[in-house]
Protein backbone atom coordinates (compact mmCIF):
# COMPACT_ATOMS: atom_id res chain seq x y z
CA UNK A 1 0.00 0.00 0.00
CA UNK A 2 1.33 3.27 -0.96
CA UNK A 3 0.54 6.51 0.80
CA UNK A 4 1.13 9.26 -2.24
CA UNK A 5 0.19 11.88 0.81
CA UNK A 6 2.97 10.62 2.85
CA UNK A 7 5.46 10.57 -0.32
CA UNK A 8 7.71 13.12 -0.83
CA UNK A 9 8.61 14.69 -3.34
CA UNK A 10 12.70 14.23 -4.27
CA UNK A 11 13.12 11.49 -1.70
CA UNK A 12 14.46 8.42 -3.22
CA UNK A 13 15.08 6.36 0.33
CA UNK A 14 12.89 3.56 -1.19
CA UNK A 15 15.03 3.12 -4.33
CA UNK A 16 18.42 3.38 -3.23
CA UNK A 17 16.93 0.74 -0.54
CA UNK A 18 15.75 -1.64 -2.49
CA UNK A 19 19.25 -0.97 -5.30
CA UNK A 20 21.35 -2.05 -2.09
CA UNK A 21 19.15 -4.96 -0.58
CA UNK A 22 18.59 -6.51 -4.53
CA UNK A 23 22.05 -5.39 -5.96
CA UNK A 24 20.72 -3.71 -9.32
CA UNK A 25 21.84 -0.19 -10.60
CA UNK A 26 25.03 0.16 -8.27
CA UNK A 27 27.69 3.26 -9.37
CA UNK A 28 30.22 0.36 -10.37
CA UNK A 29 27.78 -1.83 -12.13
CA UNK A 30 28.23 -3.08 -15.57
CA UNK A 31 24.40 -1.97 -15.86
CA UNK A 32 25.72 1.86 -15.91
CA UNK A 33 27.17 0.79 -19.30
CA UNK A 34 23.34 0.28 -20.83
CA UNK A 35 21.45 3.16 -22.00
CA UNK A 36 20.04 5.00 -19.02
CA UNK A 37 16.69 4.31 -20.06
CA UNK A 38 17.62 0.25 -20.31
CA UNK A 39 19.47 0.24 -17.20
CA UNK A 40 17.37 -1.66 -14.33
CA UNK A 41 14.68 0.23 -12.42
CA UNK A 42 12.98 -2.31 -9.71
CA UNK A 43 11.32 0.64 -8.14
CA UNK A 44 11.22 3.89 -9.98
CA UNK A 45 9.57 7.25 -8.41
CA UNK A 46 7.71 9.46 -11.05
CA UNK A 47 5.90 12.98 -10.63
CA UNK A 48 2.45 13.02 -11.08
CA UNK A 49 0.90 16.61 -12.07
CA UNK A 50 -3.17 17.42 -12.24
CA UNK A 51 -3.05 19.93 -15.22
CA UNK A 52 -6.51 21.10 -13.94
CA UNK A 53 -5.63 22.18 -10.78
CA UNK A 54 -1.40 22.19 -10.93
CA UNK A 55 -0.98 19.94 -7.88
CA UNK A 56 1.84 17.80 -8.19
CA UNK A 57 2.55 14.00 -6.10
CA UNK A 58 5.18 11.81 -5.74
CA UNK A 59 5.03 8.44 -6.46
CA UNK A 60 7.26 5.06 -6.21
CA UNK A 61 5.90 2.61 -8.68
CA UNK A 62 7.01 -1.31 -8.90
CA UNK A 63 5.55 -4.16 -9.61
CA UNK A 64 2.26 -4.40 -7.91
CA UNK A 65 2.39 -8.18 -7.84
CA UNK A 66 -1.41 -8.24 -9.17
CA UNK A 67 -4.19 -10.45 -8.76
CA UNK A 68 -4.50 -12.04 -12.27
CA UNK A 69 -0.87 -10.50 -13.31
CA UNK A 70 -0.43 -9.72 -17.19
CA UNK A 71 3.21 -10.85 -17.23
CA UNK A 72 2.05 -14.45 -16.05
CA UNK A 73 -0.67 -14.62 -18.47
CA UNK A 74 1.65 -14.05 -21.60
CA UNK A 75 4.72 -15.79 -20.80
CA UNK A 76 5.75 -18.59 -22.72
CA UNK A 77 7.77 -20.50 -20.76
CA UNK A 78 5.95 -19.63 -17.71
CA UNK A 79 9.45 -18.25 -16.00
CA UNK A 80 6.97 -15.20 -14.85
CA UNK A 81 4.77 -17.14 -12.04
CA UNK A 82 2.40 -15.85 -8.98
CA UNK A 83 3.34 -17.71 -5.98
CA UNK A 84 0.60 -19.07 -3.83
CA UNK A 85 0.93 -15.82 -1.47
CA UNK A 86 0.36 -13.55 -4.82
CA UNK A 87 3.77 -12.80 -4.77
CA UNK A 88 4.94 -12.46 -8.65
CA UNK A 89 8.56 -13.47 -9.43
CA UNK A 90 10.44 -14.31 -12.93
CA UNK A 91 12.32 -17.54 -12.82
CA UNK A 92 15.41 -16.20 -14.75
CA UNK A 93 16.57 -19.95 -15.21
CA UNK A 94 13.19 -20.60 -17.25
CA UNK A 95 13.39 -17.12 -18.73
CA UNK A 96 14.00 -16.94 -22.60
CA UNK A 97 14.37 -12.68 -22.98
CA UNK A 98 11.29 -12.32 -25.06
CA UNK A 99 9.93 -9.66 -23.32
CA UNK A 100 6.39 -10.74 -23.79
CA UNK A 101 5.77 -9.83 -19.59
CA UNK A 102 7.19 -6.25 -19.85
CA UNK A 103 5.25 -5.08 -22.52
CA UNK A 104 2.09 -6.76 -20.72
CA UNK A 105 2.78 -4.65 -17.84
CA UNK A 106 0.48 -1.87 -17.10
CA UNK A 107 3.05 -0.48 -14.63
CA UNK A 108 5.95 -0.65 -16.91
CA UNK A 109 7.49 -2.56 -14.01
CA UNK A 110 9.98 -4.52 -15.58
CA UNK A 111 13.51 -4.61 -16.85
CA UNK A 112 15.57 -6.46 -19.15
CA UNK A 113 19.14 -7.48 -18.62
CA UNK A 114 21.57 -5.47 -21.37
CA UNK A 115 24.80 -6.36 -19.90
CA UNK A 116 26.73 -9.23 -17.96
CA UNK A 117 26.49 -8.60 -14.13
CA UNK A 118 28.77 -9.45 -11.18
CA UNK A 119 28.85 -8.59 -7.64
CA UNK A 120 25.13 -9.97 -6.94
CA UNK A 121 22.94 -10.96 -3.78
CA UNK A 122 22.47 -14.59 -3.30
CA UNK A 123 18.77 -13.97 -2.79
CA UNK A 124 18.23 -12.03 -5.56
CA UNK A 125 19.86 -13.62 -8.65
CA UNK A 126 19.89 -12.03 -12.15
CA UNK A 127 21.58 -12.86 -15.45
CA UNK A 128 22.64 -11.60 -18.67
CA UNK A 129 19.32 -12.00 -21.28
CA UNK A 130 16.40 -12.37 -18.52
CA UNK A 131 13.76 -9.77 -17.67
CA UNK A 132 13.15 -8.82 -13.60
CA UNK A 133 11.25 -6.52 -11.69
CA UNK A 134 10.78 -6.11 -7.66
CA UNK A 135 10.41 -9.37 -6.41
CA UNK A 136 9.04 -7.55 -3.01
CA UNK A 137 12.00 -8.48 -0.90
CA UNK A 138 10.39 -12.22 -1.12
CA UNK A 139 13.98 -13.49 0.72
CA UNK A 140 12.82 -11.22 3.69
CA UNK A 141 9.36 -12.38 3.70
CA UNK A 142 9.81 -15.95 3.33
CA UNK A 143 12.33 -15.53 6.38
CA UNK A 144 9.48 -13.88 8.38
CA UNK A 145 10.74 -10.56 8.70
CA UNK A 146 7.27 -9.44 7.27
CA UNK A 147 8.52 -5.74 5.57
CA UNK A 148 10.71 -5.12 2.24
CA UNK A 149 13.50 -2.99 1.87
CA UNK A 150 11.28 -0.14 0.43
CA UNK A 151 9.21 -0.38 3.27
CA UNK A 152 11.59 -0.04 5.93
CA UNK A 153 13.49 2.77 4.75
CA UNK A 154 10.60 5.25 4.25
CA UNK A 155 10.87 7.35 7.38
CA UNK A 156 7.41 8.96 5.83
CA UNK A 157 5.67 5.84 6.79
CA UNK A 158 4.66 5.78 2.84
CA UNK A 159 5.38 2.23 1.90
CA UNK A 160 3.34 -0.30 4.33
CA UNK A 161 3.68 -4.41 3.36
CA UNK A 162 1.05 -6.93 4.26
CA UNK A 163 -1.86 -9.47 3.58
CA UNK A 164 -5.08 -7.71 3.04
CA UNK A 165 -6.31 -10.90 3.33
CA UNK A 166 -5.56 -11.26 7.42
CA UNK A 167 -7.39 -8.81 9.45
CA UNK A 168 -5.04 -8.25 11.95
CA UNK A 169 -2.12 -6.76 9.63
CA UNK A 170 -1.21 -3.41 9.63
CA UNK A 171 -2.01 -3.27 5.99
CA UNK A 172 -5.74 -4.47 6.49
CA UNK A 173 -6.15 -2.24 8.80
CA UNK A 174 -5.03 1.26 6.91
Amino acid sequence: LIDTNKCEKGCNDCVTACQTENGWGGENSNEKLSAPEQQAQWIRKVELKDTTTGHTQSLPVMCQHCETAPCVDVCPTTASMKRDDGVVLVDRHLCIGCRFCMMACPYKARSFVHESLTDQKAHAPRGKGCVEACNLCVHKLDAGEGETACSVSCSKGAITVGDLNDENSEIAQQ
